[in-house]
């Protein structure tokens, strides 16, 4: 493909992708298909000869839209949202096009520095404490990971480095492994999987530390403070904490105001996940979620999931270009109406199922997820989100809290409207109806 063919087939995509995106709520949110489905459609080999660009975007309807999961359609409400804009759409190319791979200042500085200047954007917006800042002085800073798991693993072997140079520095004679080998990491028990993982590829051991339904599924100081005292008491050392503000299940938040003194008085690492909640915070109304952050040593969110956007690979993209186009087409003000749009609508949802004597709500709603089930067994509640999904009209997906089937209702895309919640409420009781019909009497 030379220049020409590019400028007319860069077109056309642009004109593709408007069309989808514009028709997307026609489409049935969630696919019809089965594990390995695609297979039996493409070769089993990669061609000897080229394909024309006609045949591949042909293959797009044929062999790829049926088995995609639609996560922009307002007709979306699983998991959390996953923003896209038409400005971070173009900055995509622009970075795709420039190509570079931005292991040091010298191998693209402006990949470096824009990355630099539009962490310190964000955490000005966010109102972050100067440490966080990098300025001028190198004192703080971001770095874009590739997720919020990346960054958890890289707050928790920075962690685990630092225990291990304090203990060094004290007692030189002591084998690196014997101390390894007793470091402890501690997280919610609502926390991320993600961070179970990073414990587990770190190498050190993770506990859990429980919550309840009456602390809003919250951490709650003393009992860190009790684990941390039984886990010195048995010789090990507790080097790190990542408390969680907006946790997958329900949205709860660790007190960090309460839980950060107890881990700097013990020398313990506090790293802070916000990955989906972290991005209301530049509205000032929700920026006292984020209270106590001063306390923390790492702190980490997905500007994708609602602002429309140092690792473990070498290379990285030129990805804070994404930020620096949004940042500037939307502003802070458009930005933070298109946060305050999404509570709203699930204020909106929650006040629907409240009015609903069937229903009830399962944990506070903070943000933009509703938490909520049918009063009666678990077993119902599973019926009723079989029914939902097999429809294909709406996607929810469901989590447990204190044992409880819960259906999560996360407003996540762009252009959700009140029209789509009402709708979507309408077609959640027919559903409802439906299933209480059912149970025997």
């Amino acid at each position: 493909m030379e220049a020409a063919e590019f400028r007319r087939r860069g077109k056309e995509m642009v004109d593709l992708i408007a069309d989808y995106l514009e028709n997307i709520e026609q489409r049935p949110v969630y696919p019809d298909v089965e594990p390995g489905y695609l297979r039996s459609l493409i070769p089993e080999e990669a061609p000897e000869e080229p394909d024309t660009y006609e045949d591949v975007v042909k293959d797009i309807e044929r062999v790829i839209m049926p088995g995609v999961t639609h996560w922009h359609s307002p007709y979306f409400y699983a998991y959390f949202p996953t923003a896209n804009s038409f400005p971070a759409m173009l900055a995509d190319m622009l970075s795709g096009a420039i190509g570079c791979i931005g292991f040091s200042w010298a191998a693209s500085p402006a990949c470096t520095e824009l990355e630099t200047v539009m962490m310190d954007w964000l955490g000005k917006m966010l109102k972050l404490p100067e440490d966080f800042i990098a300025g001028t002085h190198g004192q703080g800073g971001g770095v874009i990971q590739g997720t919020a798991s990346e960054a958890t693993l890289v707050a928790l072997l920075a962690a685990r480095s630092r225990a291990v140079r304090m203990i060094l520095a004290s007692d030189p004679q002591r084998p690196e492994t014997g101390i390894t080998s007793k470091l402890v990491a501690y997280s919610s028990d609502q926390a991320h999987c993600s961070v179970e993982r990073a414990g587990m590829i770190a190498g050190v051991r993770m506990k859990k530390i429980p919550t309840e339904q009456s602390d809003k599924y919250a951490v709650q100081g003393e009992t860190l403070r009790r684990m941390i005292q039984e886990d010195k008491a048995a010789g090990l050392i507790p080097f790190y904490f990542c408390a969680t503000l907006g946790t997958t299940p329900s949205c709860a938040f660790d007190h960090i105001t309460e839980l950060g003194p107890i881990c700097n008085a013990e020398k313990i690492w506090m790293h802070i996940d916000a990955a989906y909640a972290g991005s209301s915070f530049i509205c000032p109304e929700f920026r006292p979620l984020l209270n106590g952050i001063e306390f923390a040593d790492s702190f980490n969110f997905n500007p994708h999931k609602w602002l429309l956007h140092w690792q473990i690979p070498l290379g990285r993209r030129f990805r804070s270009l994404k930020m620096w186009f949004v940042f500037r087409m939307y502003g802070l003000k458009g930005l933070q109406d298109y946060i305050r749009k999404h509570v709203e609508l699930a204020k909106e949802f929650e006040s629907l199922v409240r009015a609903d004597q069937r229903f009830e709500i399962s944990a506070d709603v903070v943000l933009g997820l509703v938490c909520f089930r049918l009063k009666g067994s678990n077993e119902v509640n599973e019926t009723l989100l079989k029914r939902i999904n097999n429809g294909r009209k709406i996607h929810l997906v469901p989590c447990q809290l204190s044992g409880q089937f819960v259906l999560r209702f996360a407003v996540c895309a762009r252009t959700t409207e009140s029209r789509h919640i009402r709708e979507a409420w309408r077609l959640i009781t027919q559903l409802a109806e439906e299933v209480m019909q059912e149970l025997p009497h």
